[in-house]
């Protein structure tokens, strides 16, 4: 039965709008976004069988368009309006970010780093540039690997920090397929980077590492 054919207070569309978005399941949103389903399927079906086939919105939201479009009803105009729906979510977090006191919520950088890193398949390392005022100046991919290794200079984050002209910086990276807690590795980059960055006086108020959902901070849990 196509959506339109269900009773107006049970339609996804007129439920988000009058409930609010969190009032829906992830197949209903999913349902709002592709907006109509395919023979046989209405949209909310359609969104079910990408939770399904992906496991999580995470695996969704890093797929490739083959992997996409393995399910019927999804091709490359959809992946295109996907990723474009992430990039704004992305952007607009950024916004938030710049606007406001970086360290004033915390949250809102978890949520920022998870939107830029979770789902990338290779590891990448980011580094936040923040003004006096904790404020972001920039957000900068400078380093990017395999799915379990990339290499980090300080030389080239310093050097990025001194035309940024940041007063101090947050350094995050993910772990494609493990879990968020730090290795041995981890830890020495971490205060290799300290020690270079306190020579122009910049300081290094946290690292985090993004693994899927799952965010590690070393300033919480006090490995600064």
């Amino acid at each position: 039965m196509a959506i339109t054919d269900w009773p107006e207070e049970q339609r996804p569309r007129e439920r988000l709008i009058r409930q609010g978005a969190q009032a829906l399941s992830d197949a209903e949103l999913l349902a709002v976004f592709l907006r109509v389903g395919v023979p046989g399927k209405s949209a909310v079906d359609l969104g079910r069988d990408m939770v399904g086939h992906f496991g999580s919105l995470n695996r969704l939201f890093s797929s490739r368009l083959a992997e996409f479009s393995q399910i019927n009803g999804l091709g490359p105009a959809k992946y295109a309006q996907l990723q474009a729906v992430l990039e704004l979510a992305r952007r607009a977090m950024a916004e938030q970010l710049k606007a406001g006191t970086t360290l004033s919520s915390p949250q809102a950088v978890r949520y920022y780093l998870q939107l830029l890193l979770a789902t990338k398949a290779y590891e990448a390392f980011v580094v936040l540039f923040l003004d006096v005022k904790n404020r972001l100046l920039a957000s900068e991919e400078l380093f990017r690997g395999t799915l379990t290794h990339t290499s980090v200079y300080p030389r080239e984050i310093v050097k990025a920090a001194l035309a940024h002209n940041a007063e101090s910086v947050i350094f995050a990276h993910n772990h494609p397929s493990g879990t968020p807690e730090p290795s041995a590795a981890d830890h020495s980059l971490t205060q290799a980077l300290k020690q270079a960055l306190a020579l122009v006086d910049v300081r290094v108020l946290d690292h985090f590492i993004v693994a899927g959902h799952q965010v590690h901070s070393f300033a919480e849990h006090g490995q600064l």
